[in-house]
């Protein structure tokens, strides 16, 4: 099955990005802004291991490497970390203008 994927990575200051921008190359990828690329993807199986093997074998990662995996799967889109995963903080967090008046409240937004 052929996919076409949307790649967000961060691999840290001092990741393998030599490697990864050769993969990326290897699959004809397209810039699509700062850390993020898309390109078409064949695989038998699920999408997501399918990804994350080729990425392990072609990139040297460490426990600070995040790569997020996104595509459409029959009119359904999905979306998850094959590398790494979310951060307890994001960076952007308290930046914005609305208050969370309790902690209720703020419990009824939590993923």
């Amino acid at each position: 099955m052929k996919k076409l994927i949307w790649i967000s990575y961060d691999l840290g200051v001092s990741g393998d990005y030599e490697n990864l921008y050769a993969w990326l190359d290897d699959h004809d990828a397209k810039e699509c802004g700062e850390s993020l690329a898309c390109f078409w993807f064949s695989c038998e199986g699920d999408v997501f291991p399918a990804i994350e093997k080729a990425l392990r074998a072609a990139v040297s990662l460490n426990d600070r490497s995040r790569i997020y995996v996104v595509f459409n799967d029959q009119g359904k889109v999905k979306g998850r970390f094959v590398i790494g995963g979310r951060r307890k903080r994001a960076p952007w967090e308290g930046y914005g203008t609305l208050a969370v008046h309790d902690e209720e409240e703020a419990d009824d937004y939590a993923p």
